[in-house]
């Protein structure tokens, strides 16, 4: 699989956002994602050992947890795990093994019509351009940076609720919609950490910076968080 790791350049949008929306100095943003990359290892918590598994876990968690995901896939990939066994599962027989997923009938359309779409124009094989990818049934943008950045290292950043959440808490930008934080941060994020920013932002907004209470009181990036109500540790919290 070809890896391109070159910073994409920024639009025109781009840098007009991030003069508008990005109230964090340079240097703070440095030091953020120094720390971040410091304490928090790159992954995904979905489960998957193949490009293709990512995809159909990928699309399986729109609106819903990558644990009723997981519990899908632990009983759906040993029986069909390629393009070729599940265009043979076909939806019906899919359909029972992600019933738990939401919006599990239009996701079973959507797996198998992808599935049969990477045979008749991709040879089975998933396509490394962007292009090709939100061609696919059920692949929208954020499924198909995910798929560009951990299949093929190219540095693009998947905004989900949790990376939206963290960027504006942060004060990385101010934006308000996920392809407005995406134009932002790949204009701001540092040439080395880019590859990797989604990660560190999606796992620190869903273990650290959460989205009722922030835990701030452990957070190793709080002094240069411009949130204004950083949260006290409870009595009863441990120190980690």
């Amino acid at each position: 699989m070809a890896t391109e790791r070159r910073r994409p350049a920024p639009s025109a949008k781009a840098v007009a956002v991030n003069q508008r929306f990005g109230p964090l100095s340079t240097q703070a943003v440095t030091r953020i994602f120094n720390e971040l990359a410091e304490r928090i290892v790159p992954r995904s918590d979905l489960n998957f050992s193949t490009p293709f598994e990512l995809l159909v876990a990928v699309v399986l968690s729109a609106h819903t947890t990558d644990r009723s995901v997981n519990a899908a896939t632990a009983t759906l990939f040993p029986v069909a795990n390629t393009p070729k066994g599940l265009v043979a599962l076909g939806v019906g027989k899919l359909l029972p093994y992600i019933r738990a997923v939401g919006l599990a009938n239009q996701k079973a359309r959507n797996v198998a019509a992808l599935s049969q779409q990477l045979l008749d124009l991709h040879g089975g094989s998933i396509p490394s351009d962007r292009e090709s990818l939100e061609a696919l049934p059920g692949v929208g943008r954020k499924t198909a940076n995910v798929v560009l950045n951990m299949v093929f290292g190219q540095p693009t950043i998947a905004v989900d609720t949790h990376v939206h959440r963290v960027a504006n808490r942060l004060g990385l930008s101010a934006s308000t919609t996920p392809e407005q934080t995406e134009e932002v941060l790949l204009a701001r994020v540092p040439r080395k950490h880019l590859v990797n920013a989604h990660h560190y932002l999606l796992l620190h907004g869903r273990y650290t910076c959460i989205a009722r209470r922030p835990e701030c009181w452990r957070c190793p990036v709080a002094r240069w968080c411009l949130f204004p109500a950083k949260t006290e540790r409870p009595a009863d919290a441990s120190e980690t």
